[in-house]
């Protein structure tokens, strides 16, 4: 099996049950995702199921699995993205994309969900530089994590929450979006799926087979998240850290730009014990809602001169440039 023979996605202007698909959005190792329009030219996110390692397409469309010893792990991934989006249809928040639909076709699952306009926080730290004011990251995670409760209750983990996986909206909702709970369920229980985690957002337990995933680990992306938006930098590797942790804490790192109260708080998520971190989801919110928070820290003189400095120089050669 090649390369390019897994990766075929469904051309432009195909028809799939009311939808025609305008263009492919992402493709990775367990799915991939395309931009559709339904019979009233409505814009929709469409999800197919559709590991590299195990399957294919044929020139008909349809998603095969060529060697037959494949066959239990690839329905076993088929039944787990099944079930994913089942629960998903069933949640319906303004912080969480919502599946409007899910059916079986090609030999395989798609899911239908909502396309709105906007970027991911991902790309918007591209834009900013990664240094994203206080006001903004407490109102943005707060409703994040609104979505996250409501997911949790209904027993479901995201387990992928990273700054590409959440999608602000034109006026700067949050979405949450592309969950992985089926992805690591997979990678736990078949040795065909390797692992599916992102690392630097990855919890340390998601590294280790027996350990129990919940709540908390969503919590370890989260700090995670925070510490990127402060930064612009990836947090150390989990598993780095529990070999040699050097992971620089938000509260040393960033005590001029944020208040102690947000930093203990990101630093708490990040902590490597899963009972160490905040209790749960609902707890950071708390937190992250109270207006009652501390100035940063002020940079010292020597610090502030140089900081000067640096704007003077870059002033003068963007003013050369142009």
């Amino acid at each position: 099996m090649t390369q390019s023979s897994q990766l075929t996605a469904l051309p432009v202007g195909y028809r799939l049950a009311e939808y025609t698909i305008v263009r492919q959005l992402s493709v990775g190792g367990f799915s991939v995702v395309y931009l559709a329009l339904d019979d009233a030219d409505r814009k929709y996110a469409i999800k197919e199921y559709l590991p590299r390692n195990l399957a294919e397409r044929d020139e008909e469309g349809m998603v095969t699995v060529p060697h037959e010893l494949d066959r239990d792990a690839f329905n076993l991934g088929l039944k787990c993205f099944f079930e994913e989006g089942r629960i998903l249809a069933e949640i319906s928040h303004s912080n969480v994309v919502h599946v409007s639909n899910f059916f079986r076709a090609n030999q395989t699952v798609y899911m239908v969900m909502e396309y709105a306009d906007g970027r991911s926080l991902g790309r918007e730290l591209e834009v900013t530089g990664g240094r994203i004011e206080e006001r903004r990251l407490r109102k943005w995670f707060a409703a994040l994590l609104s979505g996250l409760r409501e997911v949790h209750l209904h027993r479901l983990l995201h387990l992928d929450i990273k700054p590409a996986n959440i999608y602000l909206r034109r006026g700067g909702h949050p979405l949450l979006l592309d969950f992985g709970a089926a992805r690591q369920t997979l990678s736990r229980r078949d040795k065909h799926f390797a692992s599916m985690y992102t690392p630097g957002f990855a919890a340390p337990e998601q590294y280790e087979k027996d350990q129990p995933l919940g709540p908390w680990t969503d919590i370890y992306a989260i700090g995670a998240c925070l510490y990127v938006c402060m930064g612009g930098h990836t947090p150390q590797i989990a598993e780095q850290r529990r070999e040699a942790d050097k992971l620089v804490p938000a509260s040393k790192l960033f005590r001029h730009y944020y208040s102690r109260e947000l930093l203990e708080l990101t630093d708490q998520c990040l902590n490597l014990a899963p009972d160490e971190r905040p209790p749960s989801v609902m707890a950071i919110q708390k937190r992250l809602l109270d207006v009652d928070y501390s100035e940063p820290e002020p940079m010292p003189e020597s610090a502030l001169a140089a900081k000067r400095l640096v704007g003077w120089i870059k002033g003068l050669a963007g003013g050369r440039s142009s």
